[in-house]
């Protein structure tokens, strides 16, 4: 059993921090986890975000608080320790980048032959919209016209050959807005480029601990249902952001597939 979505951004880079996690895993009978981190809190990425922070305030606010805060060397550094080590779980590095189609080239530059394990792409701003930071800032938002630039940059994710994995690919739904048409093409177009792109999918029950009265657990059952028809690997994940949620509804996750 796998949980492949786990951040260690709460804690320290030491070893004992990253102890927790594994004991929590053992706990839980996993037999492999994915610790990584967000792109945006490495001072390397802090340019990508400049047109964000220029459209919402709070995400300005958000950013001067979490963005920045480290540089990626030191990241590597910790990996390199952990790697040293043996552990009764395999463990496994990796990195969550938010992706935006104009910095593709960045996202290249800064992520290849870096030593990652893997890369995780999310899709956390439809266009400059930051649709999953709290449900207010969805007020005057055209919620037909999120879904189609959050599907619309999920699918050129997939197509940029960029990643692993895809993370929560319908991570837009979690505020419980429903656009007014149906989602069926746009998941056929996401599955066709995760397949030919051999990326996986993250059945994630991360979106459902934040919103348990707006959001389904993991995927939608006819997003799992077209995924599968394509050949498209999916893994179940957390999204844990500390060692407590580590494993959190991981076996409810793989029944629902």
């Amino acid at each position: 059993m796998i949980d492949g979505h786990i951040h260690i951004e709460r804690g320290p880079y030491t070893l004992e921090w990253i102890q927790r996690f594994v004991d929590r895993a053992v706990e839980m009978q996993l037999d492999e986890i994915r610790l990584l981190e967000h792109n945006f809190r490495f001072e390397e990425f802090v340019p990508m975000y400049d047109s964000v922070r220029a459209y919402s305030d709070y995400v300005d606010a958000w950013f001067r608080r979490v963005g920045g805060v480290r540089r990626m060397d030191e990241y590597l550094e910790l990996i390199g320790k952990v790697r040293e080590k043996q552990y009764p779980v395999s463990i496994k590095f990796g990195l969550e980048v938010c992706y935006f189609p104009k910095f593709e080239q960045m996202t290249a530059e800064l992520t290849q032959g870096r030593g990652f394990d893997f890369l995780l792409g999310s899709v956390h701003f439809a266009g400059d919209f930051a649709f999953d930071h709290t449900a207010e800032l969805w007020d005057g938002e055209d919620v037909d016209e999120v879904y189609r630039r959050y599907f619309e940059d999920s699918i050129l994710l997939a197509r940029s050959g960029l990643f692993d994995g895809i993370g929560h690919p319908d991570a837009v739904k979690l505020f419980g807005h429903k656009p007014s048409f149906s989602l069926t093409e746009y998941y056929e177009r996401l599955a066709t480029e995760l397949a030919k792109s051999h990326m996986y999918a993250d059945q994630n029950s991360g979106v459902e601990r934040r919103c348990r009265d707006t959001a389904e657990l993991g995927m939608n059952a006819e997003l799992i249902q077209i995924l599968k028809q394509h050949g498209v690997r999916i893994i179940t994940s957390s999204d844990a952001h500390v060692p407590e949620d580590v494993g959190y509804k991981i076996r409810e996750l793989e029944s629902r597939l």
